[in-house]
């Protein structure tokens, strides 16, 4: 498809190695011993099938089918390729298949016939109903796809879904409101010049119609001219319902004073002369692929307000299919329902476009780094990459699916649902959802040492949006104000949060006193104080909570954690705090682990292990777990007598000594702490049950290289470092947060000082 060899070269490495294909079957349950195997297969496989035999919907119980789709080419219009035929379709069926997986957590099956029938074809599909609850329909040439899906549609119970048709159509559809809302024009005063008669087109033409857009202000050409009435070449029923009464022949002819130009057709079909007949602010979706009817750069040349739309992903405006299929698959799925429709589709439509509106997220905005995301000519659609899509498109299917009485299975509480879509993307979702509960109930005012940090800017506008809580942010005005538009962001320093800007600010002498007088006999003098208070953002934070300014700091975006906590100690230490340990929550694929002390003491005292301890077992209820503490190190239940083993040993003494509420037993391997047979090998009398959820070590290079082991090389996702001793006043995060983790630490933060320390 590319004429560069390097992009060839990676292109087929990537195809090839590990291990060739972009697809694996993994299994879902345990298969390790003759139990789970009676289980499994024979004979209590017997059960789950009787159960369906007497119900079919308990198939989407008791089997993968609910959350299973087949997307099925005989390979005869391949993206640009055309007809390659059946196998060598199938990279591009695996890439789907991924698409579907990575997007929607819906697993998918590529089928490959060789068949070039249509209604064959569509025999073959409808008789593998059994195996999926859902069909989507890919790369099949006009017009045997309409056939194709006409019949299956007419004869399956399930979803039956032609993406080249419908997935482009709905998200030209979303492109074109947004488009619309830009101009400041409608549907149904537009006139739409369209090149392209194929099954893409025809869709889009439709779906532009079910928005508003009048059939008589449609102007459909093709390699031939128009679509008029009484034309017999190339002609189908469909080409048809868009036939002009008209003597004009020619695109040429028919562009003057068209709002839009829709081209699915080829390169270089619209000519600038003919954009510059079209109207001011003329919406061009030159979509053809790889090479647009008109280059973007041409039509601005035509008409510089243009405002224009392409299928690649070098210009703005990509009109990807990708934004669509993923999403109104997971909404029928998940409602059972029995065929996607319009009222579905326009739902999509809607989902697509209100989220091209809202603020950018900040995920997408790290994966276009450089890229400006904010609504207007050049951001019509979200992009493919912002997690939020699957809550918003999917969850507006599923309603549309339950009020136009396709779903078999009614969702009662639709915003639980969109957070159980949300937990999908957002693997912190669920975990955090307690911690998040708790700091509505307490509105606290949280400041962020590193306002100017364009993750801190993001995290502070969803702050706002989801909890109740006030950020104050330090920085310069307009720094903040100009990094906030370029961002696209809606907030805007003075109206919806504080501003401390450290260059000139009227509390500076009241700031640099208090620390003078906290830090004199430390050596420091007040010219020392006063420098400091005026490029020291974290101490100037700190300061802030001293003088009861703000509840909490978190600050660590950039710098080492040692020279933060520093500052955090002089200000914020003493009177019964001091700062005892760092613990993070690693989100693995099969649940949490936390990890401490990572960052705080290097080779902590027992006292000090049991500090941490104890502070662990109280933030890992904050998340309403209840803690399985292991103290780890090489030495296992006395059997070597290392340093860190017997400093472990007199920890358990004090923790004895204390009598605590929670589970706590060492000192021990990691993998004995992680696997319970094991254990009950080597120390079958051991406190613990089941796994450990929490390793606390006897050395910070040991529980910070875990911790970092786990999110370079087990995908994990930290929540913290939270910065335990300190009564919830302050928390140092690492330079690798993301904007999602700032919000999820501005939460830990934001519960009340007397309930966790």
């Amino acid at each position: 498809m590319s004429d560069t060899p390097s992009l060839r070269d990676a292109a087929l490495h990537y195809h090839e190695f590990p291990r060739p294909g972009k697809l694996e079957i993994r299994a879902t349950k345990p298969m390790a011993n003759g139990r789970d195997l009676a289980r499994a297969y024979s004979p209590g496989v017997a059960e789950a099938c009787l159960e369906i035999k007497a119900n079919a919907e308990n198939a989407a119980r008791y089997t993968a089918r609910g959350n299973l789709v087949a997307v099925v080419t005989n390979g005869t219009a391949v993206l640009g390729l055309g007809n390659i035929g059946a196998l060598a379709s199938k990279p591009v069926m695996e890439g789907k298949a991924v698409l579907f997986k990575n997007f929607a957590g819906i697993d998918c099956f590529d089928i490959e016939l060789n068949e070039s029938d249509p209604e064959k074809l569509a025999d073959i599909v409808c008789a593998m109903e059994p195996s999926f609850g859902a069909i989507n329909l890919e790369d099949i040439k006009a017009p045997d796809c309409f056939i194709v899906e006409k019949l299956c549609r007419e004869r399956m119970g399930i979803p039956v879904f032609h993406d080249d048709q419908h997935g482009t159509a709905i998200v030209v559809g979303a492109a074109a409101r947004n488009a619309l809302h830009v101009a400041g024009k409608s549907f149904e005063e537009i006139k739409i010049v369209s090149t392209g008669g194929g099954a893409a087109g025809i869709a889009c033409l439709n779906m532009l119609v079910k928005l508003g857009v009048k059939r008589q202000n449609i102007w459909l050409c093709d390699i031939h001219g128009l679509v008029y009435e009484g034309r017999s070449e190339d002609m189908n029923p469909e080409k048809a319902a868009f036939a002009q009464d008209s003597d004009l022949r020619t695109l040429d002819e028919v562009i003057g004073g068209a709002d839009m130009f829709l081209g699915l057709s080829g390169p270089n079909v619209l000519k600038p002369e003919m954009v510059a007949k079209m109207t001011s602010q003329p919406i061009v979706f030159a979509l053809a692929n790889p090479n647009p009817e008109i280059l973007p750069d041409l039509a601005r040349e035509a008409a510089p307000d243009a405002i224009i739309a392409t299928g690649r992903s070098d210009f703005p405006n990509q009109v990807n299919n990708v934004l669509c299929f993923p999403f109104i698959f997971r909404g029928a799925l998940d409602v059972g329902a029995s065929e996607i429709n319009d009222e579905m589709q326009i739902a999509c439509v809607e989902g697509i476009a209100e989220l091209a509106r809202a603020t950018t997220s900040a995920e997408a905005a790290a994966a276009y780094k450089g890229e400006q995301l904010t609504f207007g000519a050049d951001y019509l659609i979200p992009k493919p990459f912002d997690p939020r899509l699957v809550a918003v498109v999917s969850s507006a299917v599923a309603e549309a699916a339950m009020k136009s009485g396709v779903a078999s299975r009614m969702i009662d509480d639709l915003e639980a649902y969109r957070q159980r879509l949300n937990q999908t993307v957002f693997k912190s979702a669920l975990l955090m959802r307690p911690v998040f509960e708790a700091a509505r109930a307490a509105s606290r005012r949280i400041v962020f040492s590193e306002g100017e940090d364009e993750r801190v800017l993001r995290a502070a506008q969803e702050i706002l949006e989801e909890t109740t809580e006030t950020p104050i942010l330090i920085g310069r005005p307009e720094v903040i104000e100009a990094r906030c538009e370029k961002m696209g962001l809606r907030i805007r320093p003075g109206s919806d949060f504080q501003i401390v800007n450290p260059e000139n600010d009227p509390r500076y002498y009241d700031y640099w006193n208090s620390y003078h007088q906290l830090m004199q006999r430390q050596g420091v003098t007040p010219d020392l104080a006063k420098a400091i208070m005026r490029t020291n953002t974290t101490a100037i934070g700190a300061i802030m909570v001293h003088h009861n300014e703000a509840d909490s700091l978190i600050c660590g975006t950039f710098g080492e954690y040692r020279w933060h906590l520093n500052y955090v100690n002089q200000v914020l230490g003493g009177n019964g705090f001091e700062p005892h340990g760092a613990l993070s929550m690693m989100i693995l694929e099969d649940g949490p682990l936390f990890i401490a002390d990572t960052q705080v003491r290097i080779e902590p005292t027992p006292e000090q292990i049991a500090q941490t301890v104890m502070g662990a077992a109280r933030h890992v209820r904050r998340f309403g777990i209840e803690p399985q503490i292991a103290l780890c190190s090489q030495s296992q239940f006395g059997n070597i007598a290392c340093d860190t083993g017997s400093r472990l040993r007199a920890a358990i003494a004090i923790l004895d000594a204390n009598r605590c509420d929670f589970t706590y037993e060492g000192e021990m391997n990691i993998d004995t702490a992680l696997d319970p047979e094991l254990r009950d090998r080597i120390f079958p009398n051991s406190r613990l049950q089941g796994a450990a959820n929490v390793l606390v070590f006897a050395h910070a290079d040991a529980a910070s290289g875990v911790r970092n082991i786990l999110k370079m090389r087990s995908d994990g996702l930290e929540v913290g470092p939270i910065l335990m001793g300190m009564g919830n006043r302050a928390h140092i995060v690492s330079p690798a947060i993301t904007a999602r983790g700032l919000l999820n630490m501005a939460a830990i933060a934001g519960t009340p000082v007397a309930q966790y320390g």
